[in-house]
């Protein structure tokens, strides 16, 4: 097993939120994408603005790690118009994969409708351009119930909508990793919140993103059927060694 295809190698935060000025900010960026490309990770995942310069240097690299973003992130409660404005985008700037934060806001107030339409129209549309998707559901800020809901809607959605041969290219994804949590609890993926995943959500893969800290964490949950980890420690959980960041 080549756990380096299994990893999204990740730096999401803003400069204000590293406390950093915009150019030091995409300093990291960089040096992200350059350690994805010498580690041959499967993916990095990075903002949106960032993306075109990822392409660049991996196109320049001669190099086959994909490019990831995200979508309405961290809170997904924009509309359906602003997700797809922002992955028209995200596909015009040369991502691969588009990570969406589904609106699990307005599932937990009863509107499962609105999920489902979003699900919908976007999934198609990052299909329709050759892409993957991906649909965060953050699970540290539902229960198991909704976590069970949540995960076999996004199946029903595709299952309902889409060709077998599509169903491997649309994930659901645990976790943003910048919602907070009380009392110290888990804000990424566990073993227990990814098995529920895993059970609800099948046929489609899943992607287990936060939480995984080692590489011994990340063969668990390869075991239980992941196919992609997220990690802003890629390297080191590569190398048998412990994440040093929260995600």
């Amino acid at each position: 097993m080549d756990i380096k295809q299994y990893l999204d190698s990740t730096y999401l935060k803003t400069a204000a939120g590293a406390g950093l000025t915009e150019p030091e900010n995409l300093e990291i960026v960089k040096s992200t994408v350059a350690e994805a490309i010498q580690q041959g990770f499967k993916l990095v995942m990075i903002r949106p603005e960032a993306v075109t310069t990822a392409k660049e240097m991996i196109t320049d690299a001669g190099s086959a790690v994909l490019v990831g973003t995200v979508i309405d992130f961290p809170d997904g409660t924009g509309s359906l118009e602003d997700k797809l404005t922002e992955a028209q985008q995200a596909v015009h700037d040369g991502a691969d994969e588009l990570d969406f934060v589904l609106d699990y806001n307005a599932f937990k107030a009863g509107d499962a409708a609105k999920v489902k339409q979003q699900v919908l129209a976007c999934t198609r549309f990052v299909l329709q351009h050759g892409k993957v998707a991906k649909w965060i559901i953050e699970v540290a800020a539902l229960t198991d119930m909704e976590i069970i809901k949540l995960s076999a809607l996004v199946k029903n959605v595709v299952i309902s909508n889409f060709e077998e041969k599509d169903y491997c290219k649309v994930f659901v994804k645990s976790s943003t990793g910048f919602y907070k949590t009380d009392d110290g609890r888990p804000n990424g993926a566990t073993l227990h919140t990814v098995k529920l995943m895993l059970e609800n959500c099948f046929p489609l893969p899943v992607k287990a993103a936060g939480g995984v800290r080692t590489f011994k964490e990340a063969e668990e949950m390869i075991g239980l059927g992941v196919k992609r980890i997220g990690t802003s420690s890629a390297k080191a959980i590569a190398q048998g060694g412990t994440a040093q960041d929260g995600y």
